[in-house]
């Protein structure tokens, strides 16, 4: 068996508790973003693949913590332990672990190498458009949070209330992605998700006022 399928088995297993915005199929769709931008990006491919599979190990931890542990940071504690089991060297292992670290939008860790910057696009990319719309809302539902509020107070909502609405994630964070991609072929992407994005929820808001 390849290394990549064992360290792929061994991640699925951290995610049976995972909820599903953020569940194996987040992981594998980010696996294709970073197949694709990757190849047109001249990035080292098996960092890039191990550093994907392994990025959201970490994510079932905070949202036990609801929101007080940084799942990229025990994420990369985690993959460290999985790649020194398996006999990686150590610089491998350090580029695998900076990917992982630095690929949340909200952490403050910035990602430095190339194969970094990739994963953290395609993280990013699979946060909007119409696939990070419909994420937004399984989270919100998971979270039991209300369908809508265009009229909330940022400064006085919270993530993991009533009012971590889809919307408000959109607010706080999904329009401001585009922005904040690094590699020219996420840019492309994120154009077109982002476009659609916005026509979304401002037609949301429109059908919410009972505008048609």
């Amino acid at each position: 068996m390849e290394l990549i399928e064992q360290i792929t088995n061994r991640a699925k297993e951290l995610f049976d508790d995972s909820k599903g915005s953020h569940d194996w199929e987040h992981t594998l769709r980010v696996y294709g973003l970073c197949l694709h931008i990757g190849e047109k990006e001249g990035a080292d491919m098996e960092i890039l693949k191990i550093a994907t599979i392994l990025h959201d190990i970490g994510r079932a931890c905070q949202d036990k913590a609801h929101g007080e542990v940084c799942h990229a940071e025990k994420g990369a504690e985690l993959a460290e332990g999985i790649l020194l089991e398996f006999g990686l060297d150590r610089e491998k292992i350090d580029r695998i672990v900076h990917c992982i670290r630095t690929h949340r939008f909200r952490g403050s860790n910035i990602p430095v190498s190339k194969e970094a910057k990739i994963l953290f696009d395609s993280d990013k990319l699979d946060s909007i458009g119409a696939v990070g719309i419909g994420r937004a809302f399984l989270f919100a539902g998971e979270v039991g949070a209300k369908l809508h509020n265009k009229n909330a107070d940022l400064s006085k909502s919270a993530e993991y209330t009533k009012e971590d609405t889809a919307y408000r994630e959109y607010l706080v964070k999904l329009r401001t992605i585009r922005d904040k991609i690094f590699t020219n072929e996420g840019k492309r992407i994120a154009e077109e998700r982002h476009d659609f994005m916005v026509e979304f929820f401002d037609r949301l808001n429109r059908e919410v006022d009972g505008v048609l």
